[in-house]
């Protein structure tokens, strides 16, 4: 089911952008509204486009089916201002759904108020449709497995290697400074970017992290996600094996993960060497999981403080 377009403008044309409704499963498809963004270009000043990349050869790297390199492509949304020069990248990682008709149903472009917000900051902004959605559509590389035995390193991995393809792709764009960026994610997507600090990929100095997590279902285990203490060892690894600055961004009233688990994940990644802050996000709605695309001011300013501490420009 789809609500009604929001239609941006590009340059020379129009593109009309569907939003997706999200499920209650906690799939966090970073759809919301033209509202949700503070700072605001005029349309003519922001260019956004699709570019296709190869599919990185993933064989290997997961225990589902292998996607062979030159298989397929990712289909990779940009968004930036309209500037000469070279820039710094932010790569934007979206959630995950378990069922693979939601998975197919994913297509760019996504997120476009918080990619325009982050554009408007000079960041040059990458937003891969990962492998195993819309039009890369198959095999589900993500799967961490079953509730009561979860192994999430294999399901992060064909992300984390898709992550470093991209910033590779990227180093070829005449816009992009590959030699400095971010990488934010949003719940599954939060997983990836701290998993590709530990990865220690090119050019990344520092990591988003917005309500982070795997395992969870708002519906039939409300703030009890599957696999909480492999979550933890999961979250401990990434702190012992990175020490780029991270902040994590979770609601008071976020339904699949509760307030106590993001807490005790973030405690374990700092007890093990990773270095972050922590912010408690306000309640929102029914379910503050979806705070990144539902209520965009309310981490405005955590985001703005955390790129000052790293050099970045707070404003256009």
């Amino acid at each position: 089911m789809h609500l009604p377009p929001y239609v941006y403008r590009r340059p020379s044309f129009m593109v009309a952008v569907w939003l997706l409704l999200v499920s209650a499963s906690g799939f966090a498809q970073a759809m919301q509204t033209a509202g949700a963004s503070a700072v605001v270009l005029p349309s003519a000043s922001i260019i956004s486009e699709t570019l296709m990349m190869e599919m990185p050869d993933l064989a290997g790297v997961t225990g589902n089916a292998p996607i062979k390199s030159g298989a397929r492509q990712i289909a990779v949304s940009i968004v930036r201002a309209d500037r000469p020069g070279r820039h710094p990248f932010l790569v934007l990682e979206h959630g995950r759904a378990g069922d693979a008709a939601e998975r197919g149903r994913l297509a760019l472009p996504i997120y476009p108020a918080n990619a325009r917000y982050f554009a408007a900051h000079g960041f040059i902004v990458l937003i891969p449709l990962r492998a195993g959605y819309g039009s890369a559509a198959g095999p589900d590389l993500e799967f961490t497995g079953d509730c009561a035995d979860k192994h999430f390193a294999a399901g992060i991995a064909p992300a984390v290697q898709q992550t470093r393809a991209l910033l590779e792709f990227a180093a070829s764009l005449p816009y992009v400074d590959a030699h400095r960026g971010l990488i934010v994610g949003e719940s599954f997507g939060g997983l990836v970017a701290l998993a590709s600090a530990a990865a220690r990929l090119p050019g990344v100095v520092g990591v988003i992290n917005v309500a982070g997590g795997d395992g969870g279902d708002s519906l039939h285990r409300p703030e009890q996600p599957c696999g909480a203490d492999r979550m933890r060892a999961s979250f401990a690894d990434y702190g012992a094996n990175s020490r780029l600055p991270s902040l994590w961004l979770y609601s008071a009233n976020d339904r699949l993960w509760g307030t106590n688990y993001p807490q005790q994940w973030f405690a374990a990644f700092k007890e093990a060497g990773g270095n972050g802050e922590f912010v408690l996000l306000p309640a929102d709605k029914n379910n503050g999981h979806y705070i990144f695309n539902r209520n965009a001011e309310a981490w405005h300013p955590a985001f703005q403080r955390f790129i000052a501490t790293l050099g970045f420009r707070t404003s256009e």
